[in-house]
């Protein structure tokens, strides 16, 4: 299978899904991660367009250890809108990947660069099935399932189906640790320690279904994305 995890910055799929990509990867399917902001606001130090491309240079090293393709930066940080511009941007992606499932953003998460990305994924994924919908890339796709990933602290979220990352931590907290800039940025600005905060999570969601380390995502349950059987891993 091909694999799309959408998310709005970078560190945000490493931080929800990045076990459950692990596991994928390792099975033998493909996996992208599209981030449609730049990451370029959290820093009080580090101006702007500075700030954008060490994100970039830290996104595609924790890409590398995955070994995932990566888009990323189609937007700046709080100008992901949900117009026609970021849906046919999306739908490019999209269509370039061809994926079987789609993992992004819970529409209850808790800024609205997460909750914009999340119904992106929605709108675009549709849309990028429909011949006479044209973009850049002219190909049309099959509508797939979707699966929200879990809420910063797991905040107005519970999971329908759980996957066991026990053995994909160290790997997840790999990759999540080369975002060096948003590990000082949440210390300062939000008072948390980046991996502690991300391993509380996963200890949560593990406890839960009897486990270790667990990440926690809630399917999509609409007409034309639903499946017969288990797919994640």
């Amino acid at each position: 299978m091909n694999i799309l995890a959408v998310s709005a910055h970078p560190d945000d799929i490493e931080f929800f899904c990045a076990g459950t990509l692990s596991r994928f990867k390792k099975s033998g399917h493909s996996v992208a991660m599209a981030i449609l902001c730049d990451g370029n606001k959290g820093h009080f130090e580090i101006k702007a367009k500075e700030l954008a491309e060490i994100r970039k240079k830290e996104a595609e090293n924790s890409a590398k250890i995955l070994g995932a393709d990566l888009f990323i930066g189609l937007f700046p940080d709080l100008e992901l809108h949900i117009n026609k511009e970021s849906v046919d941007k999306l739908v490019d992606v999209i269509r370039k990947v061809d994926p079987d499932l789609i993992i992004t953003h819970s529409p209850d998460d808790y800024m609205v660069d997460h909750v914009n990305a999340g119904k992106l994924a929605i709108d675009a994924s549709f849309c990028a099935t429909l011949p006479n919908y044209e973009t850049k890339v002219k190909k049309c796709v099959k509508l797939v399932p979707i699966f929200f990933m879990d809420t910063a602290s797991g905040v107005n979220f519970q999971p329908t189906e759980y996957v066991d990352i026990t053995e994909e931590m160290p790997i997840k907290e790999k990759m999540l640790l080369c975002h060096q800039s948003q590990y000082t940025w949440l210390k300062e600005h939000d008072k948390i320690d980046y991996v502690d905060f991300m391993k509380g999570l996963n200890q949560f969601r593990g406890t839960q279904c009897g486990v270790k380390y667990a990440e926690g995502f809630r399917q999509h349950l609409v007409w034309g994305r639903i499946k017969p059987y288990r797919l994640l891993p």
